[in-house]
């Protein structure tokens, strides 16, 4: 099983300390709930988990075994995706957008082929050929997790991803989330709404004074998320 952690991360701005020894572990398939107040250094502590912000200091413990962030950074930015809050919308079509994650090596049959799959597993069949900034938020998130499932990731680090969405999306995301989970990709999700993810978290982390928390697994969460069958059929 795939698994990647992040051991004593450190990180100080303008004198001011953020992470202090911040230590936590991904797993494959499972999902962590990063929480803690605004400013706590949540977008901070995913980026650096993303190789594109540097630590002060820290080792990262992977398949590559354990070595400082500067040496694991090339395997972070290859093997982890970061999604800021505000889905970011390249100019062009959907489908343009999507074909930024593709390899460059890919061949126009192999790139049709992995956009259709990327437009169908995300439900974004009836907008593929729509103007990519001027989707709705929910639209924008389903696009910008079907551009880094492209990627093929193991990790994904989401920043609020629900942020701002309405029910019927927050819910249409969700069921993303748990595809990818199924799929054994690793989730972090940074967020203040704790209670909104109970049904894709694993694990809860609280971030307090740069330090991580660790707090009980879920195993028994009953409650409801839209299949993701019924939400490929919905129109956006």
């Amino acid at each position: 099983m795939s698994q990647i952690s992040f051991n004593n991360i450190h990180k100080t701005y303008a004198k001011r300390t953020i992470l202090q020894g911040a230590t936590f572990t991904l797993h494959a398939g499972r999902c962590c709930l990063l929480f803690g107040p605004n400013g706590a250094g949540k977008s901070t502590l995913q980026r650096i988990c993303a190789g594109l912000e540097k630590p002060d200091s820290g080792r990262v413990s992977s398949r590559n075994g354990e070595q400082t962030w500067k040496r694991q950074r090339h395997y972070l930015q290859t093997q982890c995706v970061y999604l800021h809050q505000q889905a970011y919308m390249f100019d062009g079509s959907v489908v343009q957008n999507l074909a930024y994650a593709l390899p460059r090596t890919a061949t126009k049959t192999e790139r049709q082929g992995l956009i259709n799959m990327a437009l169908h597993w995300a439900g974004l069949e009836l907008i593929a050929d729509s103007w990519a900034k001027t989707l709705s938020g929910g639209e924008r998130q389903r696009v910008a997790l079907a551009r880094a499932w492209l990627r093929s990731p193991r990790y994904m680090l989401l920043d609020e991803p629900t942020n701002n969405l309405d029910e019927t999306a927050k819910q249409r995301t969700l069921a993303l989330l748990m595809s990818l989970k199924a799929q054994g990709i690793a989730l972090l999700i940074a967020s203040h709404d704790t209670q909104h993810f109970e049904s894709v978290t694993d694990e809860w982390l609280e971030l307090s004074q740069g330090k991580i928390i660790s707090r009980s697994s879920s195993t028994s969460y009953t409650g409801n998320v839209i299949p993701l069958h019924k939400i490929q059929q919905a129109r956006p």
